[in-house]
């Protein structure tokens, strides 16, 4: 072990013989075939609207689908699809949300008295709170989960690649040339630890003009196919600016929303049949 090391595994990267196992067992009552965290190294690339989208996707194609809303700070999955009010307790657990599509639901929103009061906790209290989104919350049998990470590289993502069993991690970026080193921190972050990157998402890439039907880049020329290419990423998307999207999550309606090309990239993914 090095001489600096803090003895805190829950804050360090590093793999080493003396590192503890921070895997948490999933509730005994639920089973998960695959884990897939959607994340971004900054916030406002529009993460948690892709998370909502591959969700739906997954649900249109049969697959029993599950949300586990990470960012503990700024929950929004409830909102965008619609999921007033609180949850309860059976004796298998704490019982998620179900969407009108079936999809299963775990947001602290549920939890909370008024969704509006700030959160105000720090790492380890946050983290816990993710690894009991997990361990206690009973999931039924779904064929897949997909993680709504908070931004960054911090305490959450770090508990959530070591508490759960990520399959795979599919990368939010926007065209801003900033976006580069964003997206690059989140990749050497997901090999770190050991997970692969199934795919790159490019939001608001580009614009359609309602009159014309020309498209133009109101956030920069598309850098997609050069970092995916850079980190040899194979699946691929880019997402338009379209105000219909931003108006059906404040509707709730997240489930009606159909993006272009989500398809042939949730299939080139593999995440299941």
């Amino acid at each position: 072990m090095a001489e600096s090391c803090s003895h805190d595994c829950s804050s360090c990267g590093k793999s080493c013989k003396d590192r503890n196992d921070f895997s948490a067992p999933l509730n005994a009552a639920s089973r998960v075939s695959k884990v897939v965290a959607v994340a971004s190294g900054k916030g406002g690339v529009g993460k948690s609207f892709v998370t909502a989208m591959l969700a739906a996707e997954a649900m249109r194609r049969g697959l029993k689908t599950g949300i586990l809303d990470a960012d503990i700070t700024g929950p929004s999955m409830a909102k965008a699809f619609g999921l007033d009010g609180g949850t309860f307790k059976s004796d298998e657990g704490i019982e998620p949300r179900m969407t009108t599509g079936g999809i299963r639901v775990m947001s602290l929103n549920m939890l909370v008295s008024d969704p509006s009061d700030p959160v105000v906790w720090r790492g380890p209290v946050i983290g816990g709170a993710v690894k009991q989104f997990w361990t206690d919350v009973h999931w039924g049998e779904l064929d897949v989960m997909f993680v709504d990470m908070p931004p960054g590289t911090g305490d959450v993502p770090l508990t959530v690649f070591q508490s759960l069993p990520v399959d795979g991690v599919v990368v939010v970026s926007s065209p801003q040339e900033l976006v580069k080193m964003i997206v690059a921190k989140s990749v050497k972050m997901a090999a770190m630890m050991s997970k692969p990157v199934l795919g790159l998402v490019e939001n608001m890439s580009y614009m359609k003009c309602p009159c014309c039907g020309k498209e133009f880049s109101p956030f920069g020329e598309s850098r997609l196919e050069e970092l995916a290419g850079r980190f040899g990423i194979g699946a691929t998307l880019r997402l338009p600016v379209d105000p219909q999207f931003a108006a059906a999550i404040d509707a709730g309606a997240a489930e009606n929303i159909e993006v272009p090309g989500m398809g042939e990239f949730f299939k080139r993914l593999a995440i299941a049949r």
